[in-house]
Parts: C-alpha cells; structure tokens; sequence
C-alpha cells in the first residue's frame, strides 16, 4: 500500500520551500491545477505562464492567503524564460483539449509542437528540475521532452514524469461505485500508458479479485476510457479538467515530498523504466517511489492474472508505437 497525497494534506507546514511553474496556467485544467498548489505549502514560488491571462490567473490566485508568492507571465518580456528559472517542479498542461470522437492521440499534431518548445525552455532555464508532463498524449509527449532534453544534453530520466494519477483517481472511484464502498479506502494500481488500451488497472491486487466477469470488463472498459464519459457530458465544449488538476496537484504534491525527504511516497506514473525495455518498450507507467533525486525506484508489477498479463501485452504493442511516435516528431522537427 502506497502514500498518497490528498488535498487534506496541502495545508500541512513544511521548512522546505520549492518554485513551482505552471505551463498553461489560464487553460481548462491550468487554472484549477494552479488554484490547488497554491494551497500546497511547500510552494513559496508560483510562477504561472500561458500565451495570455497568465498574469490574470496570477493575480487572482495571489489574494489567497498562504505563504507563497505568485507571479504570472506572458510571451512578451522574455516571459518563459523567467517563468522557468531555478524552478524545482514544472507543470505542463498546456495544449488543445479533446472534442468528441477524438483520442488522446488525434491530438498529437498540435500538442507535439506546443511540448517540444516548451521542453527547450526548460532545458535552457532549470536544467535541473523535475518536469511532469499533462499533455496529452503523454505516451508520446513524454518521449518529446526526453528527446529534447538529450538534445540539450541535461537529460535525467530520474526527472521526468507522465502524469497518469487521473487514471489512478478513476479506478479507485469506480472500483468503489461497483463494489459500494468508500474509494479513499480503494487502492488501486493502474500501469501502462495513458491512453485507452495501454492503461491497465490492476484490480486483482485490490481487496475485489472476484468480480463477476461482466462487472470486471465494465470496469476496466471504464477505466480505460472515462476520459470519454467527460468529452460527451460536456457536449464537446471541453475534456476532463478539473479532476485532470486535482490528478495534477496530488502527483505534483507527492513528486515535492520526495524532494523534502519523506519516506514512502509512491505513485504510479509514466517514466523512462527498465521493466520492458528489452522489448522495445522505452517508457512505462509502474509504481515508482520519490525521493530528493526525482525517482528513487521503480516497482515491479508484482502477481497479474492472466487477463492482466493479456491486456498489458497489448499495452505494450500500442505502447512502441506510441514512443516512436515522440521520438520521430522531434526527429523531424527539432
């Protein structure tokens, strides 16, 4: 069983202050994530950017009375570059969200050249930091940054982190609606990638491994395409934002208390893993736990089923071609 960080926890005092950035901050997911670590008091910095409204959202975020500075930026002014220096965690949301009938991968054009820059400034400004990628598709905006960041020559697979805590946060909700119990009690591992097939929950290591088969495959449908659910009840008007933020803040949040020291934080998430790479298979989401380097270790997937090992079997097969898919693009497009 893993420590989790909930929104509970973000008012607890640290000594450990941290500069946080926020790229994308006046977007759909942008503002609530921003709204959220401003509440986390291991934040003393709050550096926002977007192409416009960043100092909006800044200034509003700032009246909230924690212990942090906020400051918001624009393209103007060399605004990304000081957005970014020295900064310990950085977030990126930015990007076009989904409209009906689209994947995560139909938004890999737009998305792929908005990552890609925003990755060079980073690698300019703080080297060093960790960065959580949110944008999708993050199976392959992932292997955009890392591809990037080689480039530039301060790549360090320990730092780099595809944010799946959403896919985490909707297995342990309906895990609980199915079985009709409390889902802050639910924990469920969920591994793979971020994207339809490639995610894959591990429900047979929760305390529910005998659901009826057809309770089970709806279940794991569900998982694997909730982001769906949200597209259609928004009519096409928008994707999953604000539980995408609250996804983004707990991971955020658990990435800044392995950077303060504490022992056993551990959240799934997508990195650069020696799990399958013999197979081709360069970044996979397991259970990692964080330390003050970025990635302290990363976890095997312990016991699976056999319907386990089929679906991640398929996973990976996606999951190759997805990582091409990033690798290319900035092959192509350096």
């Amino acid at each position: 069983m893993f420590k989790a960080t909930s929104v509970r926890q973000f008012s607890s005092s640290a000594a450990n202050a941290y500069k946080v950035t926020v790229l994308g901050a006046a977007g759909g997911i942008g503002q609530p994530l921003s709204l959220l670590m401003k509440l986390n008091h291991k934040v003393t910095q709050l550096s926002l950017y977007d192409l416009r409204l960043g100092a909006g959202v800044a200034t509003d975020i700032s009246h909230i009375p924690t212990n942090s500075t906020v400051t918001g930026y624009g393209p103007e002014d060399d605004g990304l570059a000081k957005a970014l220096k020295d900064a310990d965690v950085v977030l990126i949301p930015a990007g076009v969200p989904r409209k009906p009938g689209m994947t995560r991968d139909d938004l890999f054009n737009t998305n792929a050249s908005i990552v890609r820059d925003l990755a060079k400034a980073a690698a300019e400004n703080c080297p060093k930091a960790a960065i959580c990628v949110i944008s999708n598709p993050v199976n392959s905006t992932v292997p955009i940054v890392a591809e990037v960041l080689k480039s530039k020559g301060v790549y360090n697979p320990k730092k780099l982190f595809g944010v799946t805590t959403l896919d985490v946060l909707r297995a342990s909700r309906f895990l609980s609606q199915v079985a009709g119990t409390d889902p802050n009690k639910e924990i469920v591992t969920v591994v793979g990638g971020h994207s339809g097939i490639t995610i894959v929950p591990l429900i047979s290591q929760t305390n529910h491994k005998s659901l009826p088969k057809e309770t089970y495959d709806a279940l794991v449908h569900r998982i694997q395409f909730g982001g769906d659910e949200v597209v259609q009840a928004k009519n096409g008007a928008g994707s999953a934002t604000l539980s995408m933020a609250q996804a983004g803040a707990r991971f955020a949040s658990s990435v800044l208390n392995g950077l303060a020291g504490e022992k056993d934080i551990i959240e799934p998430t997508f990195v650069d893993s020696p799990l399958f790479k013999s197979e081709g298979v360069e970044f996979f989401s397991s259970r990692v736990t964080l330390g003050v380097d970025g990635v302290k270790e990363i976890h095997g997937l312990g016991q699976l089923t056999n319907a386990e090992e089929e679906m991640i079997t398929v996973a990976k097969e996606t999951l190759v071609k997805n990582i091409a898919k990033g690798v290319d693009f900035v092959k192509a497009n350096p």
